[in-house]
């Protein structure tokens, strides 16, 4: 599997561990909004390249054993 994808669901999955975090403890920790800005359209992108490589990985998560 390509590198790019697994880099982008991890950091995917740890700005969504960090989000929960936030919201627990009442601050916002969305890295994402916090680099580029709320619901900007860059953040935007970010998050559909981050959600089309979660896709990948699940589709190709049978051929990693």
């Amino acid at each position: 599997m390509n590198m790019a994808v697994k880099v982008l669901t991890i950091i995917g999955a740890l700005n969504w561990g960090l989000v929960a975090v936030g919201h627990f403890s009442g601050n916002s920790l969305n890295v994402v909004d916090a680099l580029l800005g709320s619901s900007s359209t860059i953040a935007n992108i970010v998050y559909l390249v981050v959600g089309i490589a979660g896709v990948v990985y699940v589709v190709n998560f049978k051929k990693i054993k």
